[in-house]
């Protein structure tokens, strides 16, 4: 619907109640960018101290039981645990990726 209207706004508007343009002609104010839409944004300084949290404060434990499940190619015994932890579907499906990757990575590690 917004993008509706976006694309009406470069014309100008006719003064009419009818037709492609119709409505009353208006000066168009701009939106401004408030702070809560940059919320969740990954910038460099968030990565590094999640980064830096997870050097110090490890895996929880059920993420150490996810990890094992995947490791023993568990992965819907890991998925059903990680969504009864995390509420949601989409969450627990980040969480195991999140997690698979960790285990891809001390694997090359380990092969190095």
């Amino acid at each position: 619907m917004a993008d509706v209207e976006m694309s009406e706004s470069s014309k100008p508007r006719s003064n009419l109640r009818f037709g492609m343009n119709r409505g009353r002609p208006s000066t168009v104010i701009p939106k401004t960018v408030k702070p809560s839409h940059k919320k969740g944004k990954k910038t460099e300084k968030k990565t590094f101290v999640k980064s830096v949290i997870r050097e110090v404060a490890g895996f929880s434990p059920y993420e150490k039981r996810v990890m094992e499940l995947l490791r023993n190619s568990k992965d819907k015994k890991a998925k059903k645990l990680t969504k009864k932890r995390l509420g949601t579907l989409l969450r627990s499906k980040r969480k195991i990726e999140e997690l698979s990757s960790v285990i891809q990575e001390q694997r090359r590690a380990a092969g190095h």
